[in-house]
């Protein structure tokens, strides 16, 4: 089937009562999209094949590809039409927007690139309803507007060989993180849309459930590491707290100085929208070491650390028993209670 598929899936979609080839069609292209797109008989594709292909979340190319692609299918469908839009009347771009009109709101539009975005896009802004174009064009001309359209899809699950072991996050949320480490889109509130963004390989030096649950298997495994970046999944609430270092950690030595850490939080793995960053506001005490102590950003803006004198049942004699997130070096709080317990935690180097 793979080897013939182009009759494959042509004469699939000829018939209703192939619908289990239909799907096999649409998973496999899905995984490799070139196969249908760059195909000979693509223009002749039927518009329910196209839609069940586009719609995927992991589908593998690039989104701009999509819309270029989307794109040549509708012109294929309207011969008469002049493939420069700047030729274009009116009528022109009503025959094409009803042709795509099952189409359009399947386009991740916003997670294009700005330049992607002024030089494929906005050509054609006559094929689009009023206020979705404006609100698109708003996102791209002002980091403070965060969309509110409805199809503001986030960006595919797009395959890459930047994994990365985690059972935290995920790579929507290592796309955030790098953007804010290299401050790439830093104002933007919606740059959980845009395309991932992954140009560092995540090293895991320790997870909690693996490795242990304490400040002397923390300093043993992350000291002297530079750049690291810590994940904690708070225990019953699910929320996902953390921290850049871009300095090292020590096991004493009490305040030190970083320009650039950060701490955040999310909501939870698969809720990356209303996430939140703050950044050191005390460069003098944006960081504290103590064998005592795990990873600790600004004394108590987020601190993992153990206590002989804090009543629970540890899992053994130096577990974090001890943790607190409570505004004041920092920028801003980024949970609304101080204490919690933690289920796992992650420490990665950025390489």
């Amino acid at each position: 089937m793979e080897q013939h598929f182009e009759l494959i899936h042509r004469t699939s979609f000829q018939s209703n009562n192939l619908s289990e080839i239909q799907q096999f069609c649409i998973d496999f292209m899905a995984k490799f999209p070139e196969k249908i797109f760059n195909s000979l008989d693509f223009n002749s594709l039927p518009e329910k094949f196209l839609i069940s292909l586009i719609k995927r979340d992991d589908l593998q190319i690039k989104e701009i590809e999509v819309w270029e692609h989307v794109l040549k299918w509708g012109l294929a469908q309207n011969q008469t039409l002049n493939p420069n839009p700047d030729t274009w009347t009116d009528d022109d771009f009503k025959i094409l927007e009803n042709t795509l009109q099952h189409c359009l709101p399947l386009i991740r539009f916003y997670s294009l690139s700005s330049k992607e975005f002024i030089r494929k896009v906005r050509p054609y802004e006559k094929l689009f309803k009023r206020q979705f174009y404006e609100n698109l064009l708003n996102s791209y001309m002002d980091p403070d507007i965060e969309p509110n359209d409805n199809n503001n899809l986030l960006s595919r699950n797009i395959k890459t060989d930047k994994t990365i072991d985690t059972t935290i996050v995920n790579l929507n949320i290592i796309s955030i993180i790098s953007r804010w480490v290299d401050k790439v889109d830093l104002n933007s509130k919606f740059s959980y849309l845009r395309e991932l963004y992954l140009p560092y390989k995540f090293e895991l030096l320790l997870r909690g459930s693996r490795d242990g649950f304490g400040p002397q298997k923390f300093h043993e495994l992350c000291n002297n590491k530079r750049n690291t970046i810590i994940f904690i999944k708070v225990k019953k609430t699910g929320e996902i707290l953390g921290g850049h270092n871009p300095s090292i950690w020590e096991s004493s030595g009490g305040w030190s100085q970083s320009y650039y850490s950060f701490i955040f939080s999310f909501k939870s793995k698969d809720e990356i929208k209303d996430s939140t960053l703050s950044r050191v506001k005390n460069i003098d005490k944006a960081l504290f070491f103590s064998d005592k102590f795990g990873p600790t950003f600004g004394g108590n803006d987020l601190k993992l650390s153990y206590s002989e004198y804090t009543m629970v049942i540890q899992r053994d004699n130096n577990s974090f028993n001890f943790n607190i997130c409570k505004q004041n070096n920092y920028e801003k709080k980024i949970r609304d209670e101080t204490e919690f317990d933690v289920e796992d935690y992650e420490v990665f180097q950025l390489k």
